[in-house]
């Protein structure tokens, strides 16, 4: 039922190149936070980004210990590695919803503070726009212009908390947030009820290389 009403509310912008549809919404009223609806993005751009993966519903889920026995704390962080950028999700710019987003040459550097949210399980298994196939139960997340891929340390101010997280996807696109995460993510930084926390993004060593280099 809700879904069908996201969908009733899309639009489309149009760019030389680009097709993107956008859904808006908005958050539940406080206190209802295992089900709440972002952006929704899905941009296909030629050579640039096939598919960028729609930012939606994510059910809270469980604990650090699901039902079914899944203990979070074994889930391991990202590792850093030397990778080339993705051949899709890494154009010079991409439009949403009438706003210019330019993604950076190079991760070298980064540091930001801001808003965190999360994505989980409306969307696994769903294609992010790096291609990789989205797994809430992977230590990945989602960024406005990070070159994709990009190893970054994310930490909670709220509680210390501290996770290396692989960004392979584009989002969020609502408000002030600065990053996306996957369930897991959000789970071990002890953000997934309350679905927002204030985080320190830190990119870590090695940058993705263009291809070719």
């Amino acid at each position: 039922m809700l879904g069908s009403a996201i969908f009733r509310r899309a639009g489309v912008v149009r760019n030389p190149g680009v097709r993107i549809s956008v859904v808006h919404g908005d958050m539940p009223p406080k206190g209802n936070c295992h089900r709440y609806l972002r952006v929704i993005a899905v941009a296909l751009m030629v050579g640039a980004v096939p598919s960028c993966t729609p930012l939606g519903f994510g059910s809270a889920g469980p604990g650090l210990t699901s039902a079914d026995g899944l203990n979070f704390d074994e889930i391991p962080d990202a590792m850093p590695r030397q990778e080339f950028k993705s051949r899709s999700g890494n154009p010079e710019t991409y439009i949403i919803d009438g706003v210019t987003y330019r993604v950076m040459d190079t991760s070298r550097g980064y540091r930001e503070v801001g808003l965190a949210s999360w994505y989980g399980g409306y969307f696994h298994g769903r294609r992010t726009s790096s291609g990789d196939t989205y797994d809430m139960y992977l230590m990945t997340a989602a960024h406005k212009s990070l070159p994709l891929p990009t190893y970054v340390r994310v930490t909670n101010l709220e509680n210390g908390r501290a996770v290396v997280l692989r960004v392979n996807d584009r989002g969020p696109f609502v408000g002030d947030r600065i990053i996306d995460l996957s369930f897991t993510a959000a789970t071990k930084l002890g953000m997934a009820d309350s679905g927002t926390a204030r985080v320190e993004v830190v990119a870590l060593d090695p940058p993705a290389r263009e291809r070719g280099r």
